[in-house]
């Protein structure tokens, strides 16, 4: 087998290139070449281009020193060629998104309201002088009420207005905080080239047709190339094809690399030769982008943001996917991404709400209409007229405002822009605290966080790797051995063996300051090898320039199966030589010859082996150091052996060394752990590191506490734990193991994924976990995605893992993470303290309006002066609450779960104590207040008399006691001192005296339309002095004690546990969120049950034709039901999977099957009612009883 590498002309140097000509190949044969596949695509390359140099050649590069990187040469590169950027979708315009906000139900009602009272207050009914009626019931029309009527409708209107405007601003806002948080992500994205021979990293913008691209396990590939040097490359092109199988590249099998797919193992070099919009993510994006119209757009945007190559990153409330499929109402629904903790719980309580304030407003309505009609028809006795009608239907239209005046008060249409404030304040606050945040629902999500799963290198620990041990000839050195103490023989080989068998791209800089540490780029175990060779005074430069990459034979690159790399060389006298390194313990296994202190060669059986692992591995690994082996194998000259074979080759090794590498504790870590154990949190750590230096590590970070019984394992022990004979994973094993798990040690990923999804769908604590996982590979992309937040290395982390993350931590540290959790829970208490405040406003405004209304037939609070006080004041109070800063004092308590209400019986308490409170003195003003004040009473005053200062007092004094009772909602926990730290959120202090000086305003030059007339000094002091009243009674509130209070309820759960489906969906396919699940119950519960008995009854006909007599043993009730459980994808499954329906073809065919669903329904429930009886053996019996039910639908 010939090396894997095209040869080099040195006469195509960069210099030859003369640049005025054009280059040899036009835009449209390398895109067509591009799409070309494997075979086919070499064939080309040879006929058409005359292989990969040749296409070197006319792109004018060299394979070897890439291109000059001349300006003028690049620009036009670009010219000619394109620039590596695909433009952005077109945002939205400020119109469009005034339109969407006023799609709000709320805002129609109102929009409706208003128009028919403005309609109304110009139409003047002819037989308006008729006596007859014109005297019914107490509340008549008046010319002085006809020519103000309008100003209520136009108040409204204007109200209307300011809140679109307002919400319309945010979303624009927010939209712009999104493409300039994309931008940055893309700026940050480098990718390495080679330019003059040297190479550098450059942004990926700035790639250009022609450049020589260096590519390594990990990466994102930026544009489209042809591999022109490649060491056991395998991409996984999903992203593109949809095929999960990782496609393995070579010169002569598949040399075409395309833009968007991850590389899986390996590295190579390639010749960049299609960028931006000709490249293949471009093309796509291009076809997308070309039907622009309505409906089309829609579509589009939908299949980006489920294609893996999206760079789109997708709002929090994305509507339009949801808008889409609503108007495509097809059967087959496209998975929605599940609402995140806190959006699932808003909206079932605007649910519940709304609800609530219909009932009242009906109630309401028909009191007045009823009234009306008694007292009118009934207790004066008069006749319907005909020439009356239209003034009867305008008092009917005056009783259908008042309603709607109390259904606007009682929807708080504050929550949406307080959530939405809220997260965006935190997210732009988190970036400041090394958080950038990719999902802005993860923000609130983290803290919820029960359970966080971290990596140990470079999160918990520096990623600042040196050797500090060393075993070498028998001789187990303390510290780093003097060369001149080792045999040059020996030397020699750990040179070589550590400077050819580590990537090209690793390597050891100077210190960019004065005496500072050198700088590691590449690999951090490599390096640490690297600094060794330093250490012991050589230059691995110096072999790596004496057997270029070229050169090597053959490659077997690390990857988490292997655990260890290999590189081949061919000797000059025939035969072959190759270096390993690799875990100690896996290298020692294959390893028959050790070397002497001669440097002679030993036989090492495994007696030797077990004492090596006692003396030497095992207490370095005790100390916390990582333990790697070196080692070599002669292949003798004569038959080149089958390096496909690879358990073959890798085997009868001769060790050489073992060497102990530190990676120390990042000194603020052991304090953020404990951070996060007092804050309810389980830190558990995933490692691929030997469970020695795993549990080191662990104790030194105060994961395992001294003490204390937990469970530390290895993956092979966890996966014997957690499986059945047959392979698969129970849950119910797993949840025996997981709550006392704190290390897991040598873990593959697939360990980390099935970790993390048992713990997120297990239901045995009595509150389900909300799992944080941070990762930095490749193969952490499967675990990232499965978590409810997934953080990922903004420094040591792969492209593949930023992609599937939701929070990048630009400093790969874990105090960020506590800071996140931080913010987390800062952003959901500043929710609270907002619903806290508003519904107390809602509460009271809805009693006061509908009794009022009631009882003398008018609201005492007016429609406008109802609108200042629920929307120009939310909205203030929802800037005001939300911006608060977190504090320490957060990461006191527990978190609060998946399914805790979002207002606890404290926050209940402090509603309904306040609302008593200011009732109270609302009603005591209004029906005594004019003999307090000694003043005219605004009760039952003709019509058209002006404003009256009885009412004003009654409005000013509800509008101070909201403004005290905002002070009061800063906490939420039952704290006495509401002002504590007030002054460190100057927006708060703002907003509040904003809104006095406004109210002043209003009230004394208000007039007309806002119904007030100006008040004397000591009016307003009493005013005041009601309002300062609202503190002292939130004091008398704190005293009672919430657990007297049996009676209170809570509000804005989260689903409850036999809300869960049993079952869970795929992965893509997230929980439907469950308020929604409420409106569409029975749809989904029809396609539920004919989905269920499809599945089922593959399963029970795959049983019977295979495993019929199985059917007998006790264990197979819980095996049975396993099969119906969706196996997840995860890349390289090294056991074998024995799930007869994989999720993929399940998708499918349950689509499929949906679309057939008319005939075959009848088919279906003759199967389940013939044979009940493998139906029953499928329903475990620990299932709820809404599962079993749906089941035998």
């Amino acid at each position: 087998m010939a090396n894997n590498s095209t040869d080099h002309h040195p006469s195509n140097s960069i210099n030859d290139g003369s640049y005025e000509g054009d280059f040899g190949c036009s835009v449209q044969e390398l895109r067509d070449l591009m799409e070309l596949r494997s075979g086919e695509a070499v064939t080309r390359i040879r006929e058409n281009f005359g292989g990969v140099t040749s296409i070197c050649r006319r792109l004018k590069t060299s394979p070897v020193e890439g291109l000059s990187g001349n300006l003028a040469d690049l620009e036009k590169r670009r010219q000619t060629f394109g620039k590596n950027f695909i433009p952005p979708k077109k945002a939205k315009t400020f119109l469009q998104l005034v339109w969407e906000a006023l799609q709000d139900v709320t805002l129609i009602i109102l929009e409706i309201a208003a128009i028919i009272s403005l309609g109304l207050s110009f139409y003047h009914p002819p037989g308006g002088d008729n006596e007859a009626c014109g005297e019914a019931g107490g509340g008549v029309e008046d010319e002085g009420e006809a020519q103000a009527g309008w100003i209520e409708g136009a108040a409204i209107l204007f109200s209307v207005i300011i809140v679109v405007l307002v919400t319309a601003f945010n979303d624009w806002s927010k939209e712009k905080q999104f493409r300039g948080l994309q931008s940055r992500i893309e700026q940050e994205q480098k990718f390495t080239v080679i330019r003059k021979g040297q190479v550098i990293q450059i942004p990926v913008a700035e790639l250009v047709v022609g450049d020589i691209a260096q590519i390594k396990y990990g990466d994102l590939l930026p544009a489209d190339g042809v591999l022109i040097q490649g060491n056991d490359l395998k991409i996984d092109e999903s992203s593109l094809t949809g095929e999960s199988d990782q496609v393995k590249k070579s010169l002569e099998k598949d040399p075409m690399l395309l833009s968007g797919t991850h590389v899986m193992e390996g590295s190579g070099r390639m010749l960049v030769t299609a960028v931006g919009v000709n490249s293949q993510t471009g093309i796509i994006f291009t076809l997308l982008g070309a039907n622009e119209g309505g409906e089309e757009e829609k579509k589009s945007k939908k299949a980006k943001a489920q294609d893996g190559v999206a760079l789109e990153i997708q709002p929090l409330k994305s509507e339009e996917g949801v808008e889409s499929e609503e108007k495509e109402k097809k059967v087959v629904k496209v998975p929605k991404k599940e609402k995140s903790v806190l959006q699932g719980k808003l909206t079932r309580l605007a649910v519940q709400i709304g609800k609530a304030g219909l009932i009242m407003s009906a109630i309401t309505v028909i009191i007045l209409v009823l009234y009306f009609v008694i007292y009118t028809f009934g207790v004066l006795g008069r006749p319907w007229l005909a020439e009356c009608t239209p003034i009867y239907i305008q008092y009917f239209v005056k009783f259908f405002i008042i309603g709607v005046t109390v259904l606007v008060v009682a929807v708080p249409e504050g929550l949406p822009l307080a959530v939405t404030i809220s997260l965006a304040y935190s997210v732009k606050k988190m970036m400041k605290d090394n958080n950038l945040v990719r999902h802005l629902d993860a923000c609130e999500t983290m803290g919820n966080a029960t359970a966080i799963c971290s990596d140990k290198t470079g999160t918990l620990t520096m990623n600042r790797m040196t050797v500090v041990q060393a075993y070498v000839c028998g001789t187990h050195y303390r510290q780093i051995p003097d060369p001149e103490a080792l045999n040059p023989k020996i030397l020699d080989l750990v040179v070589n063996g550590i400077s050819i068998n580590s990537a090209y791209t690793s390597k050891i800089l100077p210190p960019e300051k004065e005496g500072g540490l050198p700088r590691q780029v590449g690999n951090k175990t490599e390096c640490a090898l690297l600094g060794f060779v330093l250490d012991l005074k050589q230059d691995y430069q110096a072999v790596r320039n004496e057997i270029p990459e070229e050169k090597l034979y053959k490659v077997y690159t690390f990857n988490s199966v292997r655990k260890s790399m290999s590189t081949v060389l061919s000797e000059s006298g025939g035969g072959f030589r190759m270096y390993s390194k690799g875990a100690s313990e896996i290298i020692l296994r294959k390893c028959t010859k050790i070397l002497d202190q001669g440097g002679e060669v030993c036989p090492f059986k495994t007696r030797d082996r077990d004492e090596m692992v006692k003396k030497v591995i095992e207490p370095m690994a005790c100390d916390g150091l990582r333990t790697i082996c070196l080692a070599y194998r002669d292949f003798p000259a004569g038959t080149e052996p089958d390096w496909d074979n690879e358990a073959d080759i890798l085997s009868d090794l001769t060790c050489i060394a073992v060497v102990g590498i530190e990676d120390p504790v990042r000194p603020e870590v052991p304090e953020a752990i404990l951070k996060c154990q007092r804050a309810g949190i389980t830190v558990r750590m995933v490692t691929g590191d030997n469970i020695n230096t795993a549990r080191a590590i662990a104790t030194k970070c105060g994961i395992l506490l001294p003490g204390e019984d937990f469970l530390c394992l290895e993956g092979k022990e966890f996966n014997t734990l957690i499986r059945n004979e047959k392979g698969e994973v129970e849950q119910e094993k797993l949840d025996k193991v997981w709550p006392s798990l704190r290390v897991l040690a040598r873990s593959s990923p697939t360990d980390k994924h099935t970790l993390v999804k048992g713990i997120i769908d297990s239901t045995v604590a009595e509150r389900r976990q909300v799992v944080a996982v941070t990762g930095d590979g490749t193969n952490d992309g499967p675990a990232l995605k499965k978590a409810d937040v997934g953080f990922a290395m903004g420094i040591a982390g792969t492209d593949v893992a930023k992609e599937a993350s939701d929070i990048i931590l630009t400093d790969d540290n874990f105090t960020s993470i506590v800071k996140a959790v931080m913010w987390g829970r800062n952003v959901y208490d500043s929710i609270s303290k907002f619903l806290q405040f508003q519904l107390t406003v809602n509460v009271v405004a809805v009693i006061v309006a509908f009794t009022g209304a009631c009882i003398t037939q008018d609201s005492p609070l007016k429609a406008v002066q109802m609108l200042w006080v629920n929307l120009i004041m939310d909205t203030f109070a929802s800037l005001a609450l939300a911006t608060e800063p977190p504090t320490e004092s957060l990461l006191l308590r527990k978190p609060y779960g998946r399914n805790k209400p979002l207002i606890s019986r404290t926050m209940m308490k402090n509603i309904l104590g306040h609302a008593v409170y200011q009732l109270t003195i609302i009603f005591t003003l209004l029906f005594a207040g004019e003999k307090f004040f000694d003043i005219d009473s605004g009760r039952n005053v003709p019509l058209h008399s002006p404003p009256s200062e009885h009412y004003t007092i009654v409005f000013n004094t509800f509008v101070m006691m909201q403004l005290f009772n905002e002070i009061n909602a800063r906490k939420i926990h039952g704290e006495r001192n509401v002002f504590e730290s007030i002054f460190r959120n100057p927006i708060f202090c703002a907003v509040v005296l904003g809104t006095f000086a406004a109210q002043i305003v209003i009230v004394e030059f208000g007039g007309k339309p806002f119904s007030c007339s100006g008040l004397t000094l000591s009016q307003w002091f009493w005013c005041i002095f009601i309002g300062i009243g609202e503190l002292l009674w939130g004091q008398l509130i704190c005293t009672v004690p919430t657990s007297r209070l049996k009676f209170l309820k809570e509000a804005g759960h989260g689903p409850m546990k036999e809300d869960i489906p049993h079952e869970e969906l795929p992965e893509d396919a997230d929980e439907i969120d469950h308020a929604e699940m409420e409106l569409r119950k029975g749809q989904i519960l029809w396609f539920r049950g004919l989905n269920r008995i499809q599945t089922q009854i593959k399963v029970v006909n795959a049983f019977r034709s295979s495993l019929y007599e199985g059917l007998e043993k006790p264990q197979t009730r819980s095996a049975i039901h396993s099969f119906m459980t969706h196996p997840e994808f995860t890349p390289q499954e090294t056991r074998p999977n024995p799930h007869l329906t994989d999720s993929d073809s399940e998708g499918e065919e349950s689509q499929s099957l949906l679309k057939e669903h008319t005939v075959q329904t009848h088919n279906h429930n003759n199967n389940s009612s013939a044979d009940p009886r493998p139906l029953d053996i499928t329903v475990s019996p620990s299932e709820s009883s809404v599962h079993s039910m749906e089941t035998s639908i």
